[in-house]
């Protein structure tokens, strides 16, 4: 699995969430229990990962959908 992207808003890791869920693409976001050790302020960014073999096609779709500014490089 490769990170695409890193983020601390929530709002933007659940539109990707539900969009990998729509196009079928396996995923997991790392880090999402960090908040326990924080203390749920939200300084620990989450990683949004995805099946090496569909990175492309993730990317793809996370553009067409306004999020390219938030890709991983």
């Amino acid at each position: 699995m490769l990170e695409i992207i890193r983020t601390n808003d929530i709002v933007i890791l659940s539109l990707a969430q539900s969009l990998m869920k729509d196009a079928g693409i396996h995923f997991m976001v790392a880090d999402q229990s960090m908040s326990v050790l924080e203390g749920s302020l939200g300084l620990l960014a989450r990683r949004l990962m995805v099946d090496s073999e569909r990175v492309d096609e993730a990317r793809r779709i996370l553009k067409d959908a306004g999020l390219e500014a938030e890709l991983r490089p």
